[in-house]
């Protein structure tokens, strides 16, 4: 066991990842640093999203070395130790620059009554930015707002009981991944959109939705919507493809839902994905507008096995940021 830690750390320092590699799941599953999804796809002069990766790696316990380093113009790897109480003075968000990993420390690192904000005032059209690890709940506004950006990768977080969205992604942010979170006992989930234009191309899967109401997600002009391996539980509304959006929608389990697939002008195309004790619409229309598998890769999980699945790996995890 202890050569097999040095290896970890040995790969991960060569690599310039961070400092312990990728995080290992008792299954087996590993936690891989870089992002995948459309995160992972190598364009507008990014190769793929790798946040701090190759910057200092810092330890943050209050919000002020949060802002600190958050808003800094060098790449960090920060990680977050136990609750971070935001709304001790300032604006309800830290913003957050490019080139940053935001990373909690375990499974009980945490922003409470405050988030974060990717393309604030401050640091507009932010890029290659990882949030991982954390649950973000009690802000009077969004758990995390993103404008304007582009090379983000939310993964394996926690949103719950937040003012506003949980997630708000908005003004044409793109190379978007949500992965492997957690979205419960909430009002306007997860928002995607705020634009005319149709550009903006995002990846959401393995996130559980339980108990929550709207915009699950509501993903409004987006050229090309990714979502596989999610499972929406109790929800009042399901999928939304508003606009002109055209989605992409694989393998995902409703249960107890309303309204599961909404569709408005675009695309929407579904493969094995399973309804249980679902209501109201439904809607499908093709064809396919893209194909995923020709920008990235991925792995299916079965809709079946999900419950099983995101119970035990979605949101913070006690092997990731140690």
């Amino acid at each position: 066991m202890m050569k097999r830690r040095i290896l970890l750390t040995v790969i991960a320092a060569v690599s310039g990842a961070f400092a312990v590699g990728a995080a290992e799941a008792p299954s087996g599953r590993k936690w891989p640093d870089a992002a995948d999804g459309f995160a992972s796809v190598n364009a507008m002069g990014r190769n793929g999203t790798t946040g701090g990766a190759g910057g200092k790696t810092v330890t943050v316990t209050t919000r002020e070395e949060l802002e600190k380093y958050a808003g800094a113009k060098e790449p960090y790897i920060i990680r977050v130790k136990g609750t971070i109480a935001m709304d001790v003075k300032g604006p309800v968000a830290v913003e957050v620059a490019s080139d940053k990993t935001i990373i909690g420390v375990g499974k009980n690192a945490e922003l409470v009554k405050g988030g974060l904000y990717v393309g604030g005032f401050h640091h507009p059209k932010g890029h290659n930015i990882i949030i991982r690890n954390l649950s973000i709940h009690h802000s009077p506004d969004d758990g995390v707002t993103i404008d304007a950006s582009h090379h983000i990768w939310v993964d394996h977080c926690h949103f719950y009981r937040n003012g506003d969205g949980c997630i708000d992604s908005r003004h044409d942010t793109t190379y978007l991944t949500v992965s492997w979170c957690i979205f419960s006992d909430h009002h306007k989930t997860f928002g995607i959109g705020w634009t005319p234009n149709l550009t903006a191309q995002i990846t959401l899967h393995h996130n559980w939705f339980r108990n929550t109401v709207s915009r699950n997600p509501s993903a409004d002009n987006i050229l090309r919507a990714h979502l596989y391996n999610n499972y929406l539980y109790g929800v009042v509304s399901g999928n939304h493809s508003r606009g002109r959006t055209n989605m992409i929608l694989q393998n995902s389990l409703f249960e107890k839902a309303n309204n599961p697939l909404m569709l408005d002008m675009g695309t929407l195309v579904e493969t094995g994905c399973i309804f249980r004790n679902t209501r109201g619409r439904a809607e499908r229309r093709g064809p396919a507008f893209f194909d995923p598998g020709k920008f990235y890769k991925y792995t299916l999980d079965k809709a079946e096995d999900l419950p099983e699945i995101l119970a035990k790996y979605a949101g913070p995890q006690e092997n990731i940021g140690q």
